[in-house]
């Protein structure tokens, strides 16, 4: 029997499945025996057999390099970009003496996203969209889901109908939309940890643990070194979760790739890195899979 969230998944996917997309630069997954570990060196064997192909960030303005690999039972994805410097605090807690409690930092940790086409394929999968879709959310995060070797898995819904603790959100048009984000089922890989009374001047607001679920469907590890970043990420091909983008390597998939996080947010001057939570996608890509016979 499904549960109330598949069923709503499922009754979503008939109304708003795209039936066509736009061109699309299209990546290819090379069939490799071994897997790369998933370790952030971006030195196995298997990434000398992938292609790479670069897109440019729609909102960092900066080259995104992608290769992509798969053996029988995963997908994997290198990924690489500059960065002067690594992020590793993200919303640091700080005691405020005279007030006497700890206040929030503007230090805002590092990120990367895949966002795929969760039903179909899409011809648009940024926040200003005139049609409506699904994205499976792959969130890497320097501080609250890297410590682990995770991602965290997501699910995006741009709707023209209202939708519940939704935001409302303009399309290039002007038209209303409704951007909900939603954690997949299981449990995060980080946790806000609670200080009652002074504990030290600067405290980190996040613990983190191993993630399950749906949630842990997606390991990832980044490296920062001479200035760029280096992310491995390994999924399976197919989950068994309805909130999850299933792969058949017969088959094409739509997605796209961000430096920041989706979240419709303006670029806010006060953070250390303005454009966290304003990232978009820019080029739209095709993930094919070549046959390894």
């Amino acid at each position: 029997m499904k549960t109330p969230r598949a069923r709503a998944i499922v009754l979503l996917a008939m109304a708003y499945f795209l039936p066509g997309s736009a061109a699309a630069t299209e990546v290819v997954a090379m069939r490799v025996d071994q897997a790369p570990a998933i370790d952030g060196n971006g030195q196995d064997a298997a990434w000398a057999k992938a292609g790479s192909v670069t897109v440019n960030d729609a909102v960092a303005n900066i080259p995104l390099t992608l290769k992509t690999v798969y053996t029988g039972d995963n997908i994997y994805w290198l990924v690489s970009f500059p960065d002067d410097a690594p992020n590793r605090e993200h919303k640091t807690q700080h005691w405020n003496q005279d007030a006497g409690y700890y206040v929030t930092g503007p230090e805002r940790e590092d990120t990367f996203i895949f966002k795929w086409a969760l039903f179909g394929t899409a011809e648009n999968l940024t926040v200003s969209a005139e049609r409506s879709y699904q994205a499976d959310i792959w969130f890497w995060k320097a501080v609250r889901t890297d410590p682990v070797g995770y991602a965290d898995d997501k699910l995006q819904v741009y709707s023209s109908n209202r939708l519940p603790k939704s935001k409302r959100v303009l399309s290039t048009r002007g038209r209303p939309f409704y951007l909900t984000r939603s954690g997949d089922q299981g449990t995060a890989a980080y946790q806000v940890a609670l200080y009652p009374a002074y504990e030290g001047d600067h405290l980190p607001k996040y613990t983190v643990s191993e993630p399950s679920g749906s949630r842990a469907d997606v390991r990832a590890k980044g490296q920062w070194h001479n200035g760029r970043w280096t992310i491995e990420f390994a999924r399976k091909l197919t989950t068994g979760h309805v909130d999850d983008v299933q792969f058949e390597t017969d088959k094409t998939y739509t997605f796209g790739v961000s430096r920041f996080e989706i979240a419709a947010r303006p670029i806010n001057p006060n953070i250390e890195e303005p454009r966290f939570g304003a990232g978009e996608i820019g080029e739209l890509l095709s993930l094919r899979f070549q046959s390894g016979d």
